[in-house]
């Protein structure tokens, strides 16, 4: 992600807790250094989940407008940008365009791309279906619960149980079962860093937010 990747810009090592503000923080990072003057988004290899098999596509996009190369790019991932966070706070504040309909498109054929990145998404289940050999759940989980933070799953309005923690994450292809003690675990470790909050609902219920 081009805008994410601001992130780094961030002087400082101890950069979790600004997590629960991420879209916002983006965009003031953005504004102070002046924009991106060319914004060039690697996708030379295609993946969407924990433990995907990165599938090679040599493409390349590149623009003047970050926030139109991140939309493209997101869109071409089957992801829909009008639902993510960081593109939306971009938008809202005038840093770019964020409507595909308004995106000049030059050089391969759009249609022709999105066919691409549809055929890598089958051959990456397939690939995923065939894996042989042991697997790191924890590695897998650990970009998951990544994912799911930068996605905005916990923002504070979403109260979100185990139960929906687990589904979050076998929508990104990872195996749960018998994992519930670990993805506590994973939970808890977040709480202590100050990047999600534990919380009862009036009914009793837990559940975790940012």
């Amino acid at each position: 992600s081009i805008l994410k990747n601001l992130f780094g810009c961030i002087p400082t090592s101890k950069k979790a807790k600004y997590h629960k503000i991420l879209p916002t923080l983006l965009a003031d990072v953005y504004e102070a250094i002046g924009g991106v003057d060319l914004a060039v988004l690697d996708g030379t290899y295609f993946w969407r989940g924990a433990g995907d098999v990165p599938v090679r596509m040599n493409t390349i996009l590149v623009g003047r407008d970050a926030v139109a190369v991140e939309t493209v790019g997101a869109t071409l991932a089957g992801l829909k940008p009008q639902s993510m966070l960081v593109i939306q706070e971009f938008v809202k504040r005038g840093l770019g365009e964020g409507d595909l309909e308004n995106i000049e498109i030059v050089g391969a054929s759009f249609e022709g791309l999105k066919e691409k990145f549809m055929s890598a998404a089958v051959t990456q289940k397939k690939l995923r279906a065939q894996r042989r050999g042991p697997q790191t759940w924890g590695g897998h989980a650990y970009h998951a619960f990544e994912s799911l933070i930068r996605e905005g799953f916990f923002k504070q309005s979403n109260e979100r149980t185990i139960e929906d923690v687990v589904k979050a994450l076998e929508a990104k292809g990872l195996s749960t079962k018998g994992k519930e003690s670990k993805i506590a675990n994973s939970l808890a470790r977040r709480v202590k860093k100050g990047i999600l909050k534990k919380a009862k609902t009036s009914d009793g219920r837990i559940y975790w937010a940012e």
